[in-house]
Order: structure tokens, then C-alpha cells, then sequence
């Protein structure tokens, strides 16, 4: 590594999953791709909430949504228990600049806020803005290290629908196929459509913050991460805690060894990302830090870091309390509510949303236990928790994911805790819109 301290630029994006080119879909990101093949790409990266605050808070505090304060949505009540947790309070000490540009989703309010250095002004959520402002951040001269958060509202559902460039301009239904899990037809082929359109234009976005880097000069000695915080807006990702909902792309090139366009397959979570920058950066870890540094594993000196990882939900635009524990063979899923249909308003509104309602989707019952076999049900369709040949692997995966609850101190483990600082769609509404947010009540209210 070099002898300089590295700039690390952490790039993310909302509701982009792992559907882009580096991971083999016909989206194309060319600049991501590039990206890809310059760095080394995390094939089964994951976040621990599929959800946009909690999802953010993990990454930039490395510890669970649960143990940080952001069960939910930091626009619908939910806050961190410390700004001091944040990355920012321990790159800061240490000697780095720090500044953020675009989308952030972890204060929101009255915060608490992270302490950078500098929020860079945006024209709102426009990219062209957010890209202008990073690329001049970068351009700098700079006599410390510096740290640059840079969010793009890309790909989300709502910019998608509300927020159309002037042109209005759509991506071209007749040759795509939507995602696995959905049933292809007219409509689905449509949004899917419409979510490549966006794909093309957050890759142009993030690769022209990546070209300005490297014309700065400094693409040798700075760490870039590019990821998002959850699966697409469709039904049966975003908010759910599958291989869909959690499943994100993360891809990094820098120092440290994080080079030569190398694909790593074991399983790792955004927990590991704040523990491998102060690795690479020379930093002590705070202990409080869930995950494991992905040097060692990039470099293949280890095999894999994580034998099992976890997942959870709380709140997004209602309330729907679940856990989830995946292994390289199985996942199981816990609901902690008794409700038995979907909760229709945590899946975002769009084209694929009425396919399904149109069908019956919200009168489908759902398990309070699943239990899915990877391998041979990759698309996690058949519930095995009643199957008396998994009865052992159930017992295992129960008793697992039991003691991280008590280990993390899941506010859940004794009952429904206080939660009325959040605000809530009614959970047998069916679309999460501001006109019928209310106070949330419990359950047993």
C-alpha cells in the first residue's frame, strides 16, 4: 500500500440491487463494468436491512439498525442513537477530511447529524449537480486525506415516475426480461424497462465521479466503493429479507489490494465495509464494529469470513418485524408479527405492484416460519419449515439466529418495545403515500 494515508470515496445508490452488467444482467453500466475489471467485485455482498435508513446506518456505523437507533426510515421518526457511531466520528480524529454530496437518509430533522467537515450544496437530487460537486471536491488541492460520501437518488422508483428528465425519456420495453421471481409480461417488462433506463444513467453518473479521480491523479491511493442499500423496488425485494431484498452490488479499487478485476464469491455484508476502511486506511477499529475487514479476503488468504449472515426489518412505510439467518445453503426467515398477508404498503408503488394485486397478491398468505434450500430453490418459491426432513437444519438455523438476537440485544426479544416516534402507513392499507402516514400505535393497541 502506499505510504500516504489513502482518500476514500464511498459511492451508493438507492434501490439498484445487483441488476447491472458486472453482475451478468443485460443492463447496460459500461463505466461499471470498467469499474469492475479494474477493482474486485463481492458476488454474494449483502445488506443487513433491506430498507433505506436502516440500510445506510449499517454500513456507516457497523452495527445492526437495531443496536444503532435506525429501525426505520430517518423521515418517518427513526434516529441514530449517537452521531458519534457514524464512520465520520472515527475517520475525523485520525486525520481526514470529510464531505458529503447527494443522498444521505441517516439524519433527518432534528438529527442527530454526522459531524462532516462539509455538505457540498446540490441542486436538490439532480445528479448533473451532484456530480459537479464531487468532481470539484476531488479536484482540490488537497493537504489532508479526505473522505467523500456521494449518493444518488438513481435508481429510485419515485425519481423514476415523479422526477423524468425533460425529454421523458423511457427505456425500451420490447427486449427485456424482468426479474426472476415476476411473471414476464407487458406491464412487467415496462418497469423493468424503466429501471434499466435508470441503471444506464447512474452508471453514467458514478463512472463520471470514477474518471474524476483518476484525471485528478489520485485513483492509485484512493479506495472507491461502489454499492447501494437494498434490492430493487419490486415485489418480493426491496424490504424483503431474501436474496433479493438483501442482495446488493459492492465493488471496490484501491489500495490494500483491491485490484486486478478479481470476483469474490463467499458471503460478506455491509458490516465488513467500515471495518476495511480503517484497515486499509490504518485506523484502529472501534470494537463496537459487527463485521470483519474484506482484505484478507480479496487478497485470498482466507476462504470465507462469515459463516452465517443476518438480516432484519422493522419498519418502512409500516410496521413488519422480522429476522432472517442465510448460510451458503439455506435461509430461514422469522416473522415476530402475527399478521398472515403481505404488507402491502413496503412494497413502493409501480407497474409490477398492480400485475400482482390484480392477481390476488394481497390476499396470499404468508408463513411466520420459511425455510428455503439454495441450491436447489434459488429463488427461495418453496417453504421447507414443514418438512420433516429439515426438521434438524430448522432447529440449527432457529437456534442461530436466537442467539444473535440476544447478542445484538434485539429490542424484540421481550415483546414490542416503544415505537411511537415512528410514523406509519396503516399495515392493511395497500401503497405507503404521505396522505395516510399516521403516529405509530402498537399492535396490541
Amino acid at each position: 500500500m502506499p505510504d500516504a494515508p489513502p482518500n476514500i470515496v464511498y459511492i451508493h445508490s438507492h434501490d439498484t440491487g445487483r441488476y447491472i452488467q458486472p453482475y451478468g444482467y443485460a443492463v447496460k453500466t459500461p463505466r461499471l463494468q470498467r469499474f469492475a475489471e479494474q477493482g474486485v467485485l463481492f458476488r454474494n455482498a449483502f445488506t443487513v436491512n433491506p430498507t433505506c435508513s436502516p440500510s445506510r446506518s449499517a454500513l456507516l456505523c457497523g452495527t445492526y439498525p437495531h443496536e444503532n437507533g435506525m429501525i426505520g426510515l430517518a423521515h418517518r421518526g427513526a434516529r441514530l442513537n449517537n452521531a458519534d457511531d457514524h464512520l465520520v466520528a472515527t475517520l475525523k480524529p485520525a486525520g481526514y477530511r470529510t464531505a458529503r454530496v447527494g443522498v444521505q437518509h441517516v439524519a433527518h430533522g432534528d438529527g442527530p447529524w454526522p459531524a462532516y467537515d462539509e455538505v457540498l450544496e446540490t441542486d436538490g437530487h439532480r445528479a448533473a449537480s451532484i456530480v459537479e460537486q464531487a468532481r470539484a471536491f476531488v479536484n482540490r488541492p488537497h493537504d489532508k486525506p479526505f473522505f467523500l460520501a456521494c449518493g444518488f437518488f438513481e435508481t429510485h422508483r419515485y425519481k423514476r415516475l415523479h422526477h423524468r428528465d425533460e425529454d421523458g425519456a423511457q427505456g425500451d420495453a420490447r427486449y427485456v426480461r424482468p426479474p426472476a421471481g415476476l411473471p414476464d409480461t407487458p406491464q412487467t417488462r415496462t418497469d423493468f424497462a424503466d429501471y434499466a433506463e435508470a441503471a444506464n444513467e447512474l452508471d453514467g453518473h458514478m463512472g463520471a465521479v470514477i474518471e474524476a479521480i483518476d484525471a485528478a491523479g489520485l485513483g492509485e491511493n484512493t479506495l472507491v466503493i461502489v454499492t447501494t442499500d437494498h434490492g430493487v423496488a419490486f415485489p418480493g425485494m426491496k424490504c424483503s429479507l431474501s436474496d433479493r431484498g438483501q442482495g446488493v452490488m459492492l465493488m471496490m479499487r484501491g489500495p490494500g489490494g483491491f485490484d486486478g478485476g478479481r470476483v469474490v464469491d463467499p458471503m460478506v455484508t455491509h458490516l465488513d465495509v467500515f471495518p476495511t476502511i480503517c484497515d486499509v486506511a490504518g485506523i484502529d477499529a472501534p470494537a463496537r464494529l459487527r463485521g470483519k475487514s474484506l482484505r484478507p479476503l480479496a487478497s485470498g488468504t482466507v476462504d470465507r469470513l462469515h459463516e452465517a449472515t443476518f438480516g432484519t426489518v422493522n419498519f418502512h412505510a409500516a410496521y413488519e418485524p422480522k429476522r432472517a439467518i442465510r448460510t451458503e445453503r439455506y435461509r430461514y426467515v422469522k416473522r415476530l408479527d402475527a399478521r398472515p398477508h403481505q404488507v402491502l404498503p413496503n412494497c413502493d408503488d409501480g407497474p409490477s405492484k398492480e400485475e400482482l394485486l390484480a392477481s390476488g397478491w394481497g390476499q396470499r398468505l404468508q408463513a411466520e416460519e420459511s425455510l428455503y434450500d439454495l441450491v436447489f430453490d434459488p429463488q427461495e418459491a418453496c417453504n421447507l419449515a414443514g418438512d420433516a426432513a429439515y426438521d434438524e437444519v430448522l432447529a440449527d438455523l432457529r437456534g442461530k439466529l436466537d442467539a444473535w438476537r440476544r447478542e445484538t440485544n434485539d429490542p424484540w426479544l421481550d415483546g414490542e418495545p416503544d415505537c411511537s416516534h415512528m410514523r406509519v402507513n396503516p399495515v392493511d392499507g395497500g401503497h405507503p403515500s404521505r396522505e395516510s402516514e399516521q403516529p405509530y400505535r402498537p399492535t396490541s393497541a
